[in-house]
């Protein structure tokens, strides 16, 4: 049966950031750094929770190299081969600490995820993308992947509703990736009439996954 929501849902363009008092002196005082513990790997992560997404002309090597300097992640794109990982690790090894290597769900992904974890050990973050996460086989892969590498972080989307980011968590995802269609490039919710106002599924899905000890991301914003 067709549901029809009527309640209100917002897009980050819908609303303001209401202004507070503030004791510091200079906006120089503010520091963007924090720290994560993650639920499944137990990793804890220190760095600004921004990540550069794994789109192939954003989540570069050369991104990564000059965002690591802020701390701030890359999730690198798939279509970089083996040799080209090794080559990179080699020369970059103060680098990985601060970038995901990105995967789809296909036999071939997986392989190729393996591998490359497998020739680099210092990686620790892996990044499970598919531009919509309501599959089965999707949430199989997750499993798959948390029981291959235990003790690395697993972040996975995208999902924009409480009970997909609740059974990604489940299935092992540390951290959920939240959007679809929102990025101002994005072309999903015209083509495929997919995808939930930005602001409320942020709010709905952390809600679910810190109540599971998870955590998310907001993919693409307007």
């Amino acid at each position: 049966m067709v549901v029809i929501e009527t309640e209100i849902k917002l897009d980050f363009k819908d609303v303001l950031i209401r202004p507070k008092r503030s004791f510091l002196s200079s906006r120089k005082q503010v520091s963007l750094e924090r720290s994560f513990t993650m639920k499944h790997s137990g990793r804890v992560w220190t760095g600004v929770p921004i990540i550069a997404a794994n789109m192939d002309s954003v989540g570069t090597f050369e991104m990564a190299i000059s965002l690591s300097k802020k701390k701030i992640m890359t999730a690198v794109h798939k279509h970089y081969s083996v040799e080209d990982w090794k080559t990179f690790a080699t020369n970059n090894q103060d680098v990985l600490p601060y970038i995901a290597i990105s995967s789809g769900i296909g036999t071939n992904d997986s392989l190729k995820l393996n591998t490359i974890l497998t020739a680099l050990p210092s990686l620790h973050t892996i990044c499970i993308d598919v531009a919509n996460g309501y599959s089965e086989t999707f949430v199989q892969f997750i499993k798959d992947t948390r029981a291959a590498h235990p003790t690395h972080t697993i972040m996975a989307g995208n999902v924009v509703t409480q009970e997909m980011t609740e059974a990604l968590i489940m299935s092992g995802a540390d951290i959920v990736k939240v959007g679809i269609g929102p990025g101002s490039v994005c072309t999903t919710r015209m083509q495929t009439g997919v995808g939930y106002p930005q602001l409320s599924a942020v709010i709905e899905c952390a809600d679910a996954a810190h109540g599971l000890g998870g955590k998310i991301i907001s993919d693409g914003g307007c």
